[in-house]
Order: C-alpha cells, then sequence, then structure tokens
C-alpha cells in the first residue's frame, strides 16, 4: 500500500488542512527537540553528567534515529504515511514521557551513576526508534501530493515547521525553566499528545497505489541517483550538530552561567537560528524555481562561515551572530537536500528516499557531538574548527558534483 495520487497534473495536491497537520506534527516534536538541546546540558550537569556523557546521550539516540529513519521510510511505501507519522508521534509523546521520569527521579535522588546513565540511554534510545518514523512520514506525504516543479517550495514550507519548533521551543524554555528544567520535558510530551489527537481524527488517510509490491527492490543506501547529495547532507549536519550540542557548555564556560542561565542563553542563540532558518525558507526557499544544487551551495557556504565565526568569537554577541549565520544557511541547505533526493527517484521510492534524507542528517548528529565533544575538552576552539572542517567537505561536495545537474532535474 501507498499513498493516493491524483492524476491531473493541474490539481493542487496537498490541501491547506492537510498541510496544516503536517507541520502540526513536526512542530511540536520540533518544540520537544529545541527543549532538549537547551536543557540538556545543564540538566546532565546538575545530576553529575559530564560533557561526554552528555554528548553520548545525544549521539547514542541520533546513531538509532538515523537507522530507524531509513526503516520506517520504507514501510511508509508499504503501508502508507498516516500510519507511520502516528506511530513516530506516539513515540515520542511516550518516550519523552518516560525519558523526564528518569531525570526525575535523578533529581529527587533516587537515581545516580552508572545506573542513571543506563537508564537515560535505554529511554532515550528506545524513543529514538519510534519517533524516527515522523519525519520520513510527513516528507513521503507532501511529496506525494506534490508536482515536481514544486517540490522545492513544498518541503521548504514543510521545513518552517523545525524552525518554527526552534524559535517557539527556546522562548518557551527559558520562561519554563524558571518552573523548573524538567517542566519544559513534560510540557512537550502534551503538546504531542495533542498532536496525535488531531493527527488521528483529521489528517486523511491513504489508499493502495497500484505498482508496489513486496518484492520491490530497495533504495540502496549509496544510490548513485542521491549519494552525493547523501554525503553533502551527512557532512553538513556534522558540522552544525558538533556546534549546536558543545554550544552550552561554551557559553556556560565563557561566561560563568548557572544551570537556568546556560539554558537561556542557549535558546536565544537557537532561536537565532531558527529565525534566520525561518526567513530564509519563507523569502528565498519558497520562491526559488531554479535546481536545489544552486540552494545547497549557498546554504552550505553560509553555515561554514558561521562556524568560523563562533571558533574566534568572544563574546556572547558574536556567538549569537554565528548561530543567526549558520541558521540561515541551514534554512537554504535543508529542503535543498530534501528535494533533490525526491526528484531524483520514482514515485514508489518516497517514502524510501524520505528516510535516507532523514537518516543522513541524524548520523551528523551521532558524529558532531562526539567529534566536537571530544575536542571540546582539550580546547574550546577545536570544537569549532572541527565543525569547520566538516562543512568545508560539504561544500566542496556540493561544488564539485556535477551529476547534481544530470539528476536533479524537473520530471
Amino acid at each position: 500500500m501507498s499513498v493516493y495520487k491524483p492524476t491531473d497534473p493541474d490539481e493542487q495536491f496537498l490541501t491547506k488542512m492537510q498541510f496544516g497537520l503536517l507541520i502540526g506534527g513536526l512542530l511540536t516534536t520540533a518544540i520537544g527537540q529545541s527543549f532538549i538541546f537547551a536543557i540538556l546540558p545543564p540538566l546532565g550537569r546538575d545530576v553529575g553528567f559530564n560533557e561526554l556523557q552528555i554528548n553520548l546521550l545525544i549521539s547514542s539516540s541520533a546513531l538509532v534515529f538515523s537507522l530507524a529513519s531509513a526503516v520506517w521510510g520504507r514501510i511508509s511505501d508499504r503501508i502508507g504515511r498516516k500510519p507511520v507519522i502516528m506511530a513516530g508521534l506516539v513515540g515520542y509523546a511516550v518516550g519523552n514521557l518516560c525519558f523526564t521520569l528518569v531525570f526525575d527521579a535523578a533529581m529527587r535522588g533516587w537515581l545516580s551513576g552508572l545506573p542513571l546513565l543506563a537508564a537515560a540511554l535505554a529511554v532515550r534510545c528506545s524513543q529514538s526508534v519510534v519517533m524516527s518514523a515522523t519525519n520520513p512520514g510527513t516528507g513521503a506525504y507532501a511529496a506525494d501530493y506534490s508536482q515536481p516543479q514544486h517540490r522545492t517550495r513544498t518541503l521548504a514550507k514543510l521545513g518552517t515547521a523545525n524552525s518554527l519548533g526552534m524559535i517557539i521551543g527556546p522562548i518557551l524554555a527559558g520562561a519554563l525553566a524558571g518552573l523548573g528544567l524538567l517542566f519544559p520535558l513534560y510540557t512537550a510530551t502534551a503538546l504531542a499528545t495533542v498532536a496525535v489527537i488531531a493527527i488521528a481524527c483529521f489528517l486523511p488517510g491513504d489508499k493502495p497505489l497500484s505498482g508496489i509490491h513486496k518484492d520491490q527492490k530497495k533504495l540502496a543506501l549509496l544510490d548513485p541517483r542521491v549519494r552525493a547529495l547523501l554525503l553533502c547532507s551527512a557532512t553538513a549536519f556534522t558540522g552544525f550538530a558538533g556546534i549546536q550540542q558543545t554550544l552550552a557548555f561554551r557559553l556556560q564556560d565563557m561566561l560563568s552561567l548557572t544551570g537556568t542561565e546556560t539554558a537561556q542563553h542557549m535558546g536565544i542563540c537557537l532561536m537565532a537560528a531558527a529565525l534566520m532558518s525561518l526567513t530564509m525558507q519563507l523569502t528565498v526557499a519558497q520562491r526559488f524555481n531554479g535546481l536545489p544544487i544552486v540552494l545547497l551551495r549557498f546554504g552550505v557556504g553560509m553555515m561554514l562561515l558561521g562556524s568560523l565565526i563562533v571558533a574566534i568569537a568572544g563574546s556572547f554577541l558574536g556567538i549569537l551572530a554565528a548561530m543567526a549565520c549558520m541558521g540561515a544557511g541551514l534554512g537554504l541547505a535543508a529542503p535543498a537536500i530534501a528535494a533533490g533526493a525526491s526528484l531524483a527517484v520514482t514515485p514508489q521510492e518516497q517514502g524510501s528516499v524520505a528516510g535516507l534524507v532523514n537518516a543522513f542528517p541524524a548520523a551528523g548528529f551521532v558524529l558532531g557531538p562526539t567529534i566536537c565533544g571530544t575536542l571540546y575538552t582539550f580546547n574550546p576552539t577545536y570544537s569549532a574548527l572541527g565543525a569547520s572542517v566538516m562543512l568545508t567537505i560539504a561544500l566542496m561536495t556540493a561544488l564539485s558534483g556535477s551529476g547534481f545537474r544530470r539528476r536533479n532535474r524537473f520530471r
């Protein structure tokens, strides 16, 4: 089974209600993830974790997310998009509640040391297995209901959910952290529950599409049609994740902040990045009619510039400017990667390629925190320079990939 597609090429496939529900589902998880990015570093330190242990939580769950995303993408090609989206949201809500309860127990003194770390890892990784279904499900749903020549702008609109989440999330995290570092995490569970109910009741279901068979050949992990895009995605997100996951430590150590103050400063930086990402998606990506590779090159170049500014920044304003630059680049690069990959494959492979598109950035969140977190223990500047190296590789891949022109055409 897969998603029904209208046959009239001039028909507007994706209705406002469908689009709004997809945005809502992604928005709730994006807000919750921004809570984690802002809250986990100071929260982890409060319960006795060091930087490497906190980054282990992020990188291990990202590894699971990466592996599971590709699987969920293929599953959505078989059973349809809505069941996969629902599974992801339910998994996020339940998993986030359990993750919060583990830290609640730690704050009460019931868990500590190795048992605490093991419990947090087990719950977070279990959550990632299921929550990874949401993004490939929504991406494939949107691709199914959009025309090729509008694919970049459609997926850019979908990407605004993540940007909005990273804007709204830090504001809420900073405000709610005053009620306790765990309060934002409980709030994220409540928001995800609301999204589950809304999508279950109002998102149109899927219908069978002839031509999808159980023996259909799987899309290869490094299919030559999308290989260069996926390599660029992995290296770019490794650099971005490396900066993002060490930034709270940099702010806390550079400015001598408390845990709550660190969460608030980190929230401002994430909000600046998300605001610029949203601005570029609304003003550039959604109006762009050319090849996705053009956006990708400009986007990765801006991300590289931002990482270099982080390396030399000596003030909060400098870091804020750097994160705004990186966010602007991400707002161009992310929809370009998604659109380029979608246009490179057949309609029957949309779920599979959406899974890969979400898997490779998640892989970046495995490598980025591990590499840059380790470098940070030697020198805070080394972590930003390590991220810059990864972004340089991404830019070189985008600039040298002649195959992009052949494969990412409108069909």
